[in-house]
């Protein structure tokens, strides 16, 4: 009798863990999915991702918790596919946590010489430049104060909604701020980092930069440049990051852990 109800309570407590982690698994899909409404830049990837790791998750505790009413043959089975499951959550999770060291590896200002400066574009809110691309535009001013007058490049296409290129946005918001002008080359074409970086290299080459041996920064913000500064190196640029703040412990974290995933994208895919 001792046996049977010590064995109860194991299997409730199977089911309680199998139903707080599914509803925590629907949660975490549920947010990846209304970003994905809000076509935030590379949600799609975090969406099938955290919902297949959700699914994953719940069909593992599921076969844990029935595995005690199972016969031998269909027991074992079940607990092969569990250490299926379990591996494959322990390489997914070490493939996040490498990703995550190679981010924060490189989630800081570069001190260097460079020839010119790309402010990579981050949406805007009513033809203004979003609060966090504010964040790059300031960074980038501070760089140009430290580094004297070198072509600031700003990157930027016309995005859903938008009136105005965010190059456009970005130019007036510099030269609100003391910008010369003549320093400011617009980009107005873009949609995408690899674009970003690809179209102001075809500027630089206009304006008779010498691309072979040019050295750019990139700003943009922390959780973003080791992306960055890899799609630069596959468009042939030599380049240093320069990292704006994420404005909000939340929204930081919450690039942080998108960023991961956007990173698996451009390495994998």
């Amino acid at each position: 009798m001792q046996k049977t109800s010590a064995q109860n309570h194991i299997i409730k407590r199977r089911w309680t863990i199998t139903v707080i982690i599914g509803i925590l698994g629907m949660v975490v899909s549920g947010i990846a999915y209304s970003l994905l409404r809000q076509r935030v830049s590379n949600m799609h990837i975090i969406f099938y991702l955290v919902l297949g790791l959700s699914i994953a998750i719940v069909v593992y505790l599921v076969l844990w918790a029935l595995s005690s009413h199972m016969n031998k043959k269909c027991s074992r089975y079940a607990i092969m596919l569990r250490r299926c499951y379990l591996l494959l959550f322990a390489v997914g999770f070490a493939g996040f946590l490498t990703f995550q060291g190679l981010i924060i590896s490189s989630a800081r200002t570069e001190d260097a010489q460079v020839d010119a400066i790309i402010v990579l574009g981050a949406g805007l809110r009513n033809d203004a430049p979003s609060l966090i691309l504010r964040t790059r535009l300031n960074a980038a001013v501070s760089y140009l104060d430290a580094h004297g007058d070198v072509p600031i490049i700003v990157s930027g296409g016309l995005g859903a909604g938008e009136r105005i290129t965010e190059a456009e946005a970005m130019s007036r918001y510099l030269i609100s701020r003391g910008v010369d002008e003549n320093l400011i080359w617009q980009e107005g074409a873009s949609t995408r980092t690899q674009e970003n970086l690809e179209f102001s290299l075809a500027i630089m080459e206009e304006k008779g930069l010498d691309i072979e041996n040019v050295k750019v920064a990139i700003v943009s913000n922390e959780f973003h440049l080791y992306r960055a500064k890899l799609i630069a190196g596959k468009a042939g640029l030599d380049a240093v990051g320069v990292a704006a703040k994420t404005p909000g412990a939340y929204m930081s974290a919450i690039y942080f852990f998108r960023e991961a995933f956007a990173l698996a994208n451009e390495v994998f895919f």
